[in-house]
């Protein structure tokens, strides 16, 4: 299934740096780089091992002095022969050592063909291939996590162990149906009950991730809401640690939205500042208000905020009413400015000009807002991938067929059709049964070099 040609890339980023890494994979990555290489003869050494010697183009100058690392098929990330050329970054070096080994017969490597041959190589299944590019793109420490956790194939052995129980049903089953004549009982129909009702809340439990999976891949939106002069550009500093926005005491200030990011608990917050919600006739600020209105509905968590000083007005709780879809917190702002802390129920009182530490209580109710108890979930049972989330999906319907049939005490070849549609899409996760349409489409969305 691996491809017959040699191909190489850059598998660093572009732009200056201190080195720079040229791959090359496949059966003739160790000639190539060896009619470049001008130190040992690469097509003769041991694997991994590194040889220090001088990059250059065939028949023409040496471009630079580099490092040749060399993994030999089988024990390299592709299964195939693999050469690293580690050369000084720069894009001009590294094109140039690029240009040579495409001179000489390699060529370039499509988006994510190096994971796909590690894939086809046996070196992971599909599920840590995506894996892959989820590590690259983590922006927190729980994407990181989750993404490390399903590299090392955790994820994919709660899909294989979910997989091999439902099998297990199937095989049960099945040898009924070939002894149907003799009629052999192998497993009782409750046994058989237990078995898928146990799969079916398994496979529950991972759909249920995927909330929190969307959060962990693409953090958590936060809106900060309330009318004019209530302090949200203030909060937002707070909850953010900085300074991103102009705090000022005239009314009106934030006229368009301003956005901040901050990590929790190993989460990425995606705070917004809207503008004060306000009847105007300022044009800027109606169009303000409109935008803040429109951002409401989009909310993960929203924060509405009030002046403790004012209090919080009935028409604020009418509208509040009307966000039953979104979690909303209900802040008291500027208790610095009162004699002593009021006891309001439902809302949290605090004053945000008091920076990070006032405002630690909020995040950790925005944790238990947005998250709720899957925010303790074993990273390894945490669904990041919409792919993935589609194939359980309908796995869980074939599942609930299953069981329906079951209950209804309808013929074994009628639910084993059920059960094995559920083995069959989780095996389209982790790559056990796919296609070329499925791989182009995954493989196609990762960058050139990985």
């Amino acid at each position: 299934m691996i491809a017959s040609d040699t191909i190489a890339a850059i598998a660093t980023a572009r732009g200056q740096a201190a080195l720079a890494i040229v791959r090359l994979s496949g059966p003739e990555a160790l000639e190539i780089a060896t009619q470049c290489f001008r130190g040992r003869d690469l097509t003769g050494v041991a694997t991994h091992t590194a040889h220090v010697g001088y990059w250059q183009t065939p028949g023409g100058p040496r471009i630079d002095q580099v490092v040749c690392t060399v993994f030999r098929a089988p024990r390299s990330a592709t299964g195939e022969d693999v050469v690293e050329v580690t050369c000084h970054g720069g894009e001009y070096v590294a094109a140039r050592v690029l240009a040579s080994v495409i001179q000489r017969g390699a060529r370039l490597a499509a988006p994510g063909e190096f994971t796909r041959r590690a894939f086809l190589g046996g070196k992971m299944d599909l599920a840590q291939a995506e894996a892959v590019a989820d590590l690259i793109q983590a922006s927190s420490a729980r994407a990181h996590q989750t993404s490390v956790a399903a590299l090392e194939g955790h994820y994919s052995k709660v899909l294989e162990g979910l997989r091999q129980s439902l099998l297990e049903v199937c095989a049960l089953a099945e040898l009924e149906i070939d002894f149907t004549d003799e009629d052999v009982t192998f497993a009782d129909r409750s046994v058989l009950e237990g078995l898928v009702t146990r799969g079916l809340a398994q496979v529950t439990e991972l759909l249920n991730s995927c909330k929190l999976g969307d959060f962990v891949r693409e953090g958590i939106r936060v809106v900060i809401a309330g009318r004019p002069n209530a302090g949200k550009s203030t909060l937002l500093n707070s909850l953010s640690g900085r300074d991103r926005a102009i705090v000022s005491s005239t009314p009106g200030t934030t006229r368009d939205t301003l956005e901040a990011d901050a990590e929790f608990d190993g989460l990425r917050f995606r705070f917004i500042d809207t503008a004060g919600l306000r009847e105007s006739n300022d044009q800027i600020e109606r169009e303000g208000v409109q935008r803040a209105k429109n951002l409401l509905s989009r909310a993960d968590v929203v924060i509405y905020v009030f002046d403790l000083t004012v209090g919080l007005r009935e028409t604020e709780r009418e509208m509040m009413k009307a966000w039953q879809q979104v979690p909303v917190i209900v802040v008291g702002n500027k208790l610095d400015l009162l004699d002593r802390k009021p006891v309001l129920p439902d809302i949290m009182v605090l004053s945000a000009k008091n920076g990070p530490d006032a405002v630690k209580p909020l995040m950790e109710a925005l944790i238990k807002a947005s998250t709720g108890h899957w925010s303790d979930l074993d990273v390894s049972r945490i669904v990041m991938n919409a792919r993935h989330q589609g194939h359980l999906a309908i796995a869980r319907q074939t599942l609930l067929g299953a069981q329906a049939a079951l209950a209804a005490g309808r013929p074994t070849d009628l639910f084993t059709l059920d059960l094995r549609a559920a083995v069959r899409e989780l095996g389209m996760i982790t790559g056990t049964i796919t296609n070329e349409e499925i791989l182009s489409t995954i493989f196609s969305r990762f960058c050139i070099g990985k």
